[in-house]
This record gives structure tokens, C-alpha cells and sequence, in this order.
């Protein structure tokens, strides 16, 4: 699904790379130090995993990516507005679970190697 393209910066030392983070998910209408805007990285995000549900089967899918690119998607799969809100917790290495059928997140954010606590359990 391609990160949002930060390559304006290239790598940043982790606090500064998450000061950088904070104003890309607070401006998602403006670039941020050159990188693509959040907006249009989401917009992207969703056509692509649209356009993979078009022509799949049915059964389970996984996307793989980025957190950022996860979070631009748990936003819009949730209809809520940008933000960092719905970021994945520090260290990476998680996902979460939307029903394409039933239209509902059916858990947020989860350790990819723990156990699934789904949101009616």
C-alpha cells in the first residue's frame, strides 16, 4: 500500500521523526517538512484496499503495511477524522480486525503475536 511519502526528510532521529508525526496526523491538509500530505495518503490508502475488495473472494484479507499507513485506514474504516488518535502503540509489530460485510472495526489496535481481544468480547 506504499508508506506516505516522507522521503522529502529521509530518516529522522526517533524524537524528532515523532515531533514531525505529530504535525503530519494534526495538519493532515498541509505537507509537513515536504512530506505527502496525510490526506492524500489516506485517500490513496483507501482506493488501494477498495480496489483489492472489488476483486477479491470471499474470506479474509491482509494488509500489510506501516503504522502510519494502518492508522490512515483504521481512521477512515472508522469514520473518524485524522488524527493520531488511533495511532498503533509505540514498537510496531501490531494489527487490527475490520468485518468488510458488516461494516464495523471488530478490535482496535493489537499485539500481532498476543492474544485477540475483540471489541464484544
Amino acid at each position: 500500500m506504499h508508506e506516505n511519502d516522507r522521503s522529502a526528510t529521509g530518516f529522522l532521529p526517533p524524537p524528532e521523526f515523532e515531533a514531525v508525526a505529530d504535525q503530519f496526523f494534526a495538519n493532515p491538509h498541509d505537507s509537513i517538512r515536504g512530506w505527502e500530505r496525510a490526506i492524500d495518503a489516506q485517500h490513496r490508502i483507501v482506493s488501494e484496499v477498495d480496489a483489492v475488495l472489488g476483486t477479491a473472494d470471499a474470506g479474509d484479507i491482509a494488509f500489510v503495511g506501516h503504522g502510519g499507513v494502518g492508522t490512515l485506514l483504521l481512521l477512515a474504516l472508522s469514520g473518524r477524522q485524522i488524527s493520531r488518535e488511533a495511532d498503533q502503540p509505540a514498537g510496531g509489530g501490531n494489527h487490527f480486525a475490520y468485518d468488510v460485510g458488516a461494516r464495523r472495526l471488530v478490535h482496535g489496535w493489537q499485539p500481532i503475536d498476543g492474544p485477540v481481544q475483540r471489541r464484544d468480547d
